[in-house]
């Protein structure tokens, strides 16, 4: 493998991103993620498609989709296209059984759509992403706004009932206001700290009544695509 710069984040995302279009094939329906990293995926997919690749791909934020759009990606929406192929997304962290945080950008919840709309998600990262456990980014948690106050309280409530006596859910803000999601929704980063069940975690925050959904991908993901100095890797789902 090719050595990557060190301390160039950039080509290690950029290394990361490359290697997930060797999943890519003509006629496929792709699954666009958001992000920085996401970002370089569209570079190269752009160049791939100016080359003759054929493909249509689905945006999992409206970033996404204006910055496709600026490089020529052909876009459609979810509903008409179906199952998708593949969904190529970044992630906030991993760990080696590919479950995910996700949400730093705040679209963690039409990232999951699409990724369970897709028949394979590749993740892509620079290795530093890869953790055990998971937890030290905050686990972004998307909810309505309508009386928000009382869901974080039962989002405090549910996380102490699995131990976690001390989370202080914090209300994302952005420009001095409470920061909305493409889908109108408010986001509580909740740092959890070490996770010890991610699934136990995952499903006790779903069915919390104001909860849309968490940044907690549980068996997603199929290959986790990761940049670090020494080259690119990949780890596949068994």
């Amino acid at each position: 493998m090719a050595s990557i710069p060190q301390k160039d984040p950039l080509a290690l995302k950029r290394a990361a991103a490359a290697r997930a279009l060797d999943y890519v094939q003509d006629g496929m329906k792709l699954g666009l993620g958001t992000g920085s990293t996401a970002d370089l995926f569209l570079e190269l997919l752009a160049e791939r498609i100016r080359g003759g690749l054929t493909i249509v791909g689905t945006p999992t934020s409206e970033r996404t989709a204006d910055y496709a759009r600026k490089l020529g990606i052909p876009l459609a929406g979810l509903d008409s296209l179906g199952r998708l192929d593949l969904a190529v997304d970044g992630a906030d962290e991993a760990d080696g059984n590919l479950d995910l945080i996700k949400g730093g950008g705040g679209a963690l919840l039409r990232e999951k759509i699409v990724a369970a709309s897709a028949a394979r998600l590749v993740v892509i990262a620079d290795e530093s992403k890869l953790v055990d456990p998971l937890g030290a980014f905050p686990l972004p948690v998307e909810v309505v706004s309508f009386g928000h106050l009382g869901t974080q309280g039962r989002i405090r409530k549910a996380a102490q009932s699995l131990g976690y006596a001390d989370l202080a859910p914090v209300l994302r803000s952005k420009d001095g206001q409470p920061f909305r999601t493409d889908n109108g929704n408010y986001i509580y980063d909740c740092p959890f700290g070490a996770i010890a069940n991610a699934r136990l975690l995952a499903t006790s925050l779903s069915v919390i009544p104001g909860v849309v959904d968490h940044g907690l991908f549980v068996g997603m993901a199929s290959a986790l695509v990761l940049a670090g100095p020494s080259g690119v890797r990949v780890i596949e789902r068994n």
